[in-house]
């Protein structure tokens, strides 16, 4: 009888896992720890500084963060209102530049879809890179 409690218990824990195993086999590009981002597309802070001028640092977090701090000399473009930001970005675009987007933890897919627009819908031909590490680490090494 106790065996039969046991081996039950076993059978029943083991077929409550099965839906979160599955899930994790289908899921298992998409983990939120691995960057769906390209290395390629990626730029660390220690190479975007050494661009220095020929950069222009794009921060596409929420405007309340930007508001907050950001990037010095950063330009604010975001998703929400991006009709309303996208001239001043564009006042200051050559194509000699290279763009660094970057977001924060929170908002961490932010930089990869400003990116992704400005390729796709604007058609820049310039270099385009998503900061590794965002706002954090741009934060460590200030």
């Amino acid at each position: 009888m106790k065996f039969r409690i046991v081996r039950e218990g076993f059978f029943l824990i083991a077929l409550a896992a099965l839906p979160a195993i599955g899930e994790g086999f289908y899921f298992r590009d998409k983990i939120s720890w691995q960057s769906s981002i390209p290395a390629s597309e990626l730029v660390t802070v220690d190479q975007a500084r050494a661009w220095a001028d020929n950069a222009i640092w794009v921060d596409a977090r929420p405007d309340d963060e930007f508001a907050r701090d950001h990037v010095p000399g950063a330009i604010s473009l975001n998703e929400d209102r991006w009709n309303e930001l996208f001239p001043a970005f564009r006042e200051r675009w050559s194509p000699e530049k290279k763009i660094v987007v970057y977001c924060s933890a929170e908002s961490c897919n932010l930089a990869k879809e400003v990116a992704k627009r400005l390729r796709e819908e604007e058609q820049l031909p310039n270099d385009i890179r998503v900061l590794q590490g965002g706002w954090e680490e741009w934060g460590k090494k200030k």
